[in-house]
């Protein structure tokens, strides 16, 4: 009896070690389950944050470009953003129908009428009192061809915009903050009696172009 007392204790002693180690292996393997799916879920829920953000991003950044777009192609800025024609344009309602501008006149390859006649000789520093009058701001001028955005898309503008090769070497940052201090820039939300101005304002557009700018500037499809 004592024998079989003593082999059942030898026996629990024995074994009690492998039943102890499998039982923590068991708690183990669960606790590894458990932090895995907690894992999963936060990666997961992780993931849906960032998409959603991107999502938000994304509209941002296409509802802020669509703005800057309606300054660019309005014709306060697309009148002047002419191509290798080097004719202004008048267009808008006030003028009625498209042409370009009276009197054969043609800014030239150096946008400024050296070649034919200044534009300076009718556009003053600012604006006639006359309705209609000649618009005026310091340094009349077309933009460079490069700038063409004269019945360009919004994609085509877009990527144009973004090319340090066709906008003056500058970045977005840079194009913002010539919105927002070129006085010739800053006609377009003054441009005299009779005419309709750009939409927005210009300190306005320049925050429209840093929103893009700052979503990653993605251009139309």
């Amino acid at each position: 009896m004592q024998i079989k007392s003593f082999m059942l204790r030898a026996a629990v002693l024995i074994l009690l070690p492998g039943f102890y180690a499998f039982a923590q292996t068991a708690d183990s393997l669960e606790r590894t389950d458990s932090l895995e799916l907690k894992d999963s879920l936060e990666r997961k829920d992780s993931l849906e944050r960032t998409n959603s953000l991107e999502a938000v991003n994304s509209q941002n950044a296409t509802q802020a470009w669509n703005k800057v777009y309606e300054v660019f192609s309005h014709p306060r800025c697309a009148n002047c953003h002419v191509p290798k024609d080097n004719l202004p344009r008048w267009s808008g309602p006030h003028y009625g129908k498209t042409s370009v501008h009276g009197m054969n006149i043609s800014g030239g390859q150096s946008r400024i009428g050296v070649e034919t006649i200044m534009c300076s000789t009718c556009h003053a520093q600012s604006n006639s009192d006359e309705p209609h009058g000649p618009p005026g701001a310091p340094v009349w001028m077309l933009a460079p061809v490069e700038m063409f955005w004269w019945q360009q898309s919004s994609k085509q503008i877009c990527e144009q915009i973004k090319d340090p090769a066709r906008n003056g070497g500058r970045t977005l940052e840079d194009v913002a903050h010539h919105i927002e201090e070129d006085e010739l820039v800053h006609w377009g939300w003054s441009p005299g009696k009779g005419r309709e101005p750009a939409p927005y304002s210009a300190q306005e557009t320049a925050d429209f172009v840093m929103l893009w700018a700052s979503a990653g500037a993605p251009c139309p499809e």
